[in-house]
C-alpha cells in the first residue's frame, strides 16, 4: 500500500512538472540568394556560414545549416534564386542575418580570373539588419548580393565590398 502511494505521488509530481514546463516555439527559416545582372564573365563568392540574430527571450546569434560553398552570382540573375541556408530557430524577431565569407572569392573579366580582395581577412562578416517577425509555418528570406555594386576595379586589382540587401521578393513555395 505504501509503495502504491509513493508511485502515485511520483506520477502526480511528474505530471505537475511536465505541465509547468514552458514550451519554446520554433520557426523554420530559409535563406535564398539572388543577383541583379553585372558585366562580368562570372563572380564567385565563398560563403562559409550564415547566422541569424533572433530576439526571443534574449538576443543571440544562431547558426543556420549552411553548406560551405562557392556560388557564382551570375547564375542567379533574372529571378533565379538558390537556397544557401535553412534551419529551425526560436520564434521571435530576426534582427540581423550574418554572412561569413571565405577566401575563395574571384571575378572573371574577359576570360581572365582575378582574386577579389575583401576588406579585412578571410572570414569577413557581413551583417544585414532586417527586423522581421517569424511565424511558425514558413519564413523565407531572399537576399540580393549585388555583384555590380560590390566589385570595384582599382588599376587591375579587384576589390570586394559586398552590397547585400533583403529583397521584397517572398518565396511562396517550399
Amino acid at each position: 500500500m505504501k509503495t502504491t502511494c509513493v508511485v502515485v505521488a511520483i506520477l502526480l509530481a511528474l505530471q505537475f512538472l511536465y505541465s509547468c514546463k514552458k514550451e519554446q516555439k520554433t520557426s523554420p527559416v530559409q535563406i535564398y540568394l539572388t543577383d541583379v545582372p553585372a558585366l562580368y564573365d562570372s563572380v564567385k563568392i565563398h560563403i562559409k556560414k550564415i547566422e541569424v540574430n533572433v530576439f526571443h527571450d534574449t538576443t543571440a546569434w544562431i547558426p543556420i545549416n549552411t553548406k560551405d560553398t562557392v556560388v557564382n552570382l551570375l547564375d542567379l540573375q533574372s529571378g533565379v534564386t538558390t537556397l544557401i541556408a535553412q534551419g529551425v530557430v526560436p520564434q521571435g524577431i530576426v534582427k540581423e542575418v550574418r554572412f561569413v565569407l571565405g577566401d575563395d572569392n574571384y571575378v572573371v573579366v574577359n576570360g581572365a580570373s582575378h582574386p577579389l580582395h575583401a576588406p579585412g581577412t578571410a572570414g569577413a562578416e557581413l551583417r544585414i539588419k532586417i527586423e522581421k517577425p517569424l511565424n511558425e509555418v514558413f519564413n523565407a528570406f531572399v537576399f540580393d548580393f549585388d555583384a555590380s555594386q560590390s566589385i570595384t576595379d582599382e588599376n587591375g586589382i579587384y576589390r570586394l565590398d559586398p552590397v547585400i540587401i533583403l529583397t521584397p521578393q517572398l518565396r511562396s513555395y517550399l
